[in-house]
């Protein structure tokens, strides 16, 4: 039997061996590491809001009047009025008769795909989705099959072979708005309409597109208009939300189903009220004037990096979102670049296996609304200089 040192010193030997860092600095563009002041290009805070003041004031007035924690799961005791609020809010803003929000986004993936697909049914997943999707998936026990990256011709034999070996199972297909690692979007409008004509269902990780594409970042379901043809809509609460957290959006008797059935929302105390009013402040935020402006700062400053380098994608694509691979391919070089950024003041982890393939190894960039023009400047004359 294999010892923890040897199994860690494997992860070592083969570059692959990863250790937690405490910043001494809140998420801002600017943090502090050991010591060391760096310019942050690794956060999904996409729009400053986790430091954003409406957001620390809502949390601070909830934990005034209902305490730091919920005391119990969500169906006993620990239900109240911020929870309430959020998921009013939440469907509110995804247009949608009701939502539902769990602990975490891998929560929220895990328990809603546990909950919906079982031996009966089948799950149809694209290749890039998050580990948390994948995760939910092998635990339903259903069918499950998946299509390499975007490829429609894949989707389209798989949803054929599932209507014929499942004619009676519910057949789901899941995928990401914007991908985390590519930055790249779902060719949603296909998918929606490939999946209405098989009778399958569609469940839409908006994780990466919520507070960025949309009508006040309501996501790429709203910004192609197609919301009302997502069956599902997940999303999270601690990317450009600020805070933590997730959600399913969809018709009520959906969110019933999971209130009785998604083992990670049933079995887990309530989120503290704090959070819960955090997050609801944020939904409001990002429908007012100045949740605007700051959406379309994040975007001119996307544009900024994209002039800065023009050689970014080999295939003529454009930047799709907060999002940028720089893809290097061997994991050691990967390594080193990600130290030679550090030396000279950036924060840019390498991104490795297994989160991406093992030939895959990145430089993980993504821009916030909240970076310089200098500072965005500055990282694209360093990348140059690789």
């Amino acid at each position: 039997m294999p010892s923890f040192d040897d199994e860690l010193g494997e992860l070592g030997r083969r570059a692959l061996l990863r250790r937690l860092r405490t910043f001494d600095s809140p998420q801002q563009p600017e943090v502090v590491l050991a010591g060391k002041a760096l310019i942050n290009f690794a956060s999904n805070d996409y729009l400053g809001l986790a430091t954003e003041p409406a957001l620390r004031e809502a949390a601070k007035a909830a934990v005034d009047a209902f305490g730091v924690g919920s005391g119990a799961s969500r169906l006993i005791c620990g239900t109240l009025p911020p929870h309430a609020r959020l998921e009013e809010a939440i469907a509110k803003f995804k247009g949608t008769e009701s939502a539902l929000a769990f602990s975490s986004g891998y929560a929220t993936a895990v328990g809603t795909l546990g909950a919906l697909a079982g031996e009966s049914d089948v799950l149809i997943l694209d290749k890039l989705c998050h580990a948390s999707l994948i995760d939910g998936a092998r635990l339903s026990n259903a069918a499950v099959r998946i299509f390499p990256h975007n490829h429609l011709g894949k989707l389209e034999s798989h949803l054929e072979w599932a209507r014929s070996n499942f004619p009676e199972g519910r057949v789901i297909v899941v995928t990401e708005a914007v991908f985390s690692m590519d930055g790249d979007r779902a060719p949603l409008a296909e998918i929606v309409e490939m999946k209405s004509r098989h009778g399958a269902l569609l469940l839409l990780d908006e994780a990466h597109a919520v507070g960025v594409l949309g009508r006040n970042g309501r996501g790429l379901a709203d910004a192609l208009r197609l919301e009302g043809e997502v069956d599902i809509q997940m999303g999270t609460l601690s990317k450009a939300l600020g805070v933590a957290g997730g959600y399913i959006a969809g018709s009520r008797k959906l969110v019933e189903l999971l209130v009785n059935r998604a083992r990670s929302f049933i079995y887990i105390t309530a989120p503290p009220p704090a959070v819960s009013a955090a997050a609801a402040a944020a939904i409001e935020w990002l429908q007012t004037d100045e949740g605007e402006r700051r959406r379309e700062q994040l975007w001119s400053n996307l544009a900024v990096f994209g002039e800065q380098m023009p050689g970014i994608f080999n295939d003529g694509q454009r930047i799709q979102s907060p999002i940028i691979p720089i893809i290097l391919g061997d994991t050691e070089r990967a390594l080193a670049a990600a130290a030679q950024l550090g030396e000279r003041g950036f924060f840019v982890p390498a991104i490795r296996f297994p989160t991406v393939p093992r030939d895959a190894a990145r430089l993980r960039v993504t821009i916030t609304a909240r970076h310089t023009v200098a500072q965005i400047t500055a990282l694209a004359a360093a990348l140059r200089a690789l």
